[in-house]
């Protein structure tokens, strides 16, 4: 099952178009295990922004636009998602 991957989010302000990267203000990331991923497709149906994609052997998250929420993580009956926090530099770039 091909699933389409996710638009992207975007913005007008003053006349310019710009990108919203929503993944700038997550304190935490999903980590997906490939080994236990069942590939049922739970992680994708529950994403509220459709930032999980299909691979090969697993599904993945587009950490782009990803805001951390844990819906993913805790929607994976098979416990291949887990929640693991976000490292920053101190100067603000990741």
């Amino acid at each position: 099952m091909k699933i389409k991957k996710y638009t992207t989010p975007m913005m007008i302000f003053k006349g310019k178009l710009f990108t919203i990267n929503t993944g700038d203000w997550r304190y935490q990331r999903p980590v997906t295990d490939p080994e236990k991923c069942s590939k049922c497709g739970l992680c994708w149906l529950h994403c509220p922004n459709q930032t999980i994609v299909e691979k090969e052997t697993h599904y993945e998250t587009e950490l782009e636009f990803c805001k951390g929420c844990g819906v993913c993580a805790y929607g994976c009956l098979s416990e291949a998602i887990s929640m693991v926090p976000e490292e920053r530099s101190i100067g603000g770039n990741s």
